[in-house]
C-alpha cells in the first residue's frame, strides 16, 4: 500500500526518559560505527522532509557520538552550474561513502521529483524518468553492499507554522529560515502530490521508506535514531576488533604491565 502521510500526525509526547534513552541510543550508535569501520561496511542515510520538520536536530544527535573521520554529512541545496550541466545523479555519485564510512544526506537525489518538479526546474519528461533512474541507482548501492536508509520527516502545517514563527522570533535561530521556506509552504498541496507519487514509485523492497512523525521533537528523534540503529545493526557484524597478539606483546613490553581486556559489551572510547 502507498504510504499516507496523514497516518503520521499523532505528535504524541515521548513517554520514556528522553535524556537516558537518547544517551543509550547514542552509545549504541557509537558501537555501530566502530563495527562499520573495523568490518569495512558502508552505509548511506538519506533524509527528506518538510522545512522545519526536525531533520537537522536528528542528524546532530545521530552524529554526535561518531568519529568524524568516518562519516560525512552532505547538506544538499541547489546544484552548481558544473552539476547542472551533468546528469542529476552525478553530484551524488561523488559523495558516496568509502569503505567503513557512513554518509548522511540532508536532502537527496529526490530533489529531482520534489522541488525540481514542483518549481519547474526540470521538464516533466525528466522528473518522470527520474523514478526509474533513482530506483536503479539505489539498487546499485545495495548490490555493492552499501546499506541504504531512507527517512522522511513529516509535520503538519500547523506544527510547521509554529516552528517557522519560533525561528524568526529567536535571533539565534533566525539564520535557519528564509523566503524559500514560505514559498515552499505556499505550495504544500503540490508537494503533497509529489510526495505521494514519490512514495508510490520508490518505496521498494530493496530501499523502503521509513516515515517519522516529527510533530513531537523528542519522540521524533528517538524514533529516527532507533530506525537508523536497527537497520545499520542488521547489516553489519556487531563484533569488535580482535586484539593482535603481537601488538599486545609490544604494548605490554612498552607499558611494563599486563593488558586486561574489557568485555565485548563495553562501549568504545
Amino acid at each position: 500500500m502507498t504510504i499516507d502521510l496523514s497516518d503520521f500526525e499523532d505528535g504524541r509526547k515521548y513517554e520514556g526518559d528522553y535524556a537516558a534513552d537518547l544517551l543509550a541510543l547514542q552509545e549504541r550508535l557509537a558501537r555501530i560505527q566502530v563495527a562499520h569501520i573495523v568490518h569495512g561496511r558502508s552505509a548511506i542515510i538519506a533524509i527528506e522532509g518538510w522545512d522545519a520538520s526536525g531533520k537537522g536536530g536528528a542528524i546532530s544527535r545521530l552524529t554526535s557520538p561518531w568519529d568524524p573521520r568516518w562519516f560525512e554529512v552532505w547538506p544538499i541545496g541547489a546544484p552548481t552550474e558544473e552539476e547542472r550541466v551533468r546528469h542529476f545523479l552525478w553530484r551524488f555519485w561523488k559523495r558516496l561513502p568509502g569503505k567503513g564510512e557512513i554518509n548522511i544526506f540532508d536532502r537527496t537525489w529526490y530533489g529531482r521529483v520534489l522541488v525540481e518538479r514542483v518549481e519547474g526546474f526540470c521538464s516533466e519528461a525528466e522528473w518522470k524518468r527520474a523514478y526509474d533512474e533513482i530506483n536503479e541507482f539505489e539498487a546499485q548501492q545495495k548490490d555493492n553492499g552499501v546499506t541504504l536508509i531512507k527517512l522522511f520527516m513529516h509535520v503538519t502545517q500547523d506544527e510547521q507554522d509554529k516552528r517557522l514563527k519560533e525561528r524568526l522570533e529567536d535571533p539565534w535561530k533566525r539564520w535557519k529560515t528564509g523566503a524559500e521556506d514560505y514559498r515552499n509552504r505556499a505550495r504544500r498541496a503540490d508537494y503533497l502530490k509529489a510526495y505521494h507519487d514519490m512514495f508510490a514509485r520508490t518505496d521498494t523492497r530493496w530501499a523502503p521508506w521509513s516515515v517519522i512523525d516529527g510533530n513531537n521533537k523528542k519522540a521524533a528523534r528517538i524514533a529516527a535514531l532507533t530506525t537508523i540503529a536497527d537497520t545499520l545493526e542488521r547489516n553489519v557484524a556487531m563484533k569488535p576488533l580482535v586484539a593482535d597478539p603481537e601488538l599486545v606483546k609490544l604494548a605490554e613490553a612498552a607499558l611494563g604491565q599486563q593488558i586486561r581486556f574489557q568485555s565485548e559489551g563495553r562501549d568504545p572510547e
